[in-house]
């Protein structure tokens, strides 16, 4: 199996260990509340403007940018977070400028757990990444339902290059508990703040097979179309 396959299939192992063992509280019913970034909540409200007047768009934070991933099943907008995961932003900025995200698919569905991109072309074909880059897991932010978070090797604490996920539950045990490479963690470096129940939760329940290499892959390929910075 190659290098690439090994992390994903040992990541998302241990998405299943967090379901397994009961930490995917999104099957209790209700919904667990979504991943907050420094303390904000998933929407913020827009200032308004004088009345009579429409309401005024925010200052863009450069520590916060908002990004939009097009997909062929709708779009997500994320929220990241440079302040708490500085180099790992820079880092997910960095392949989006280089357009390097643009036809990928949605490569891995865990239901109820999470789905993996950023790796995979619409060929199935692996895409060639940069240098890894070092794990900022230790900062606070933790793997709840919208969270997004970079996928690495489970015996490599800073490998990980392009592919991240999207929790759809909250997976503890994906969160730092120690400087093992087995506790260390996957860092958190984001969240969706619209399109999580209408798209990556519709995503999360498509249909999902074994093919070219990837289990658990979508039927019917699932295309990011693109990822682009909007804020």
């Amino acid at each position: 199996m190659p290098q690439r396959l090994k992390l994903l299939a040992a990541c998302l192992g241990l998405l299943a260990f967090a379901a397994a063992t009961g930490c995917n509280r999104g099957q209790s019913g209700s919904q667990p509340p979504a991943a907050t970034i420094g303390g904000s909540t998933a929407a913020s409200p827009s200032a308004e403007g004088p009345a009579g007047t429409s309401p005024q768009k925010p200052a863009a934070d450069p520590r916060h940018p908002e990004v939009l991933i097009e997909t062929s099943l709708g779009n997500i907008t994320l929220r990241l977070d440079a302040e708490k995961a500085p180099l790992t932003v820079d880092n997910f900025l960095s392949y989006l400028g280089a357009a390097f995200y643009d036809q990928t698919i949605v490569h891995q569905v865990y239901k109820g757990q999470g789905i993996l991109a950023g790796g995979y072309g619409t060929n199935l074909v692996e895409k060639s990444a940069r240098t890894p880059i070092r794990n900022e897991a230790l900062n606070g932010l933790k793997n709840h339902r919208g969270a997004v978070a970079m996928v690495r090797q489970p015996d490599a604490i800073d490998s990980a290059t392009s592919q991240f996920f999207i929790n759809v539950a909250d997976n503890p045990a994906l969160d730092y508990t120690d400087r093992t490479p087995a506790g260390y963690g996957y860092c958190v470096f984001g969240e969706v703040i619209a399109g999580m129940e209408d798209v990556v939760d519709k995503i999360n329940n498509v249909p999902v097979h074994d093919a070219a290499g990837l289990d658990r892959t979508p039927v019917q390929p699932i295309v990011v179309k693109s990822i682009r910075r909007i804020r």
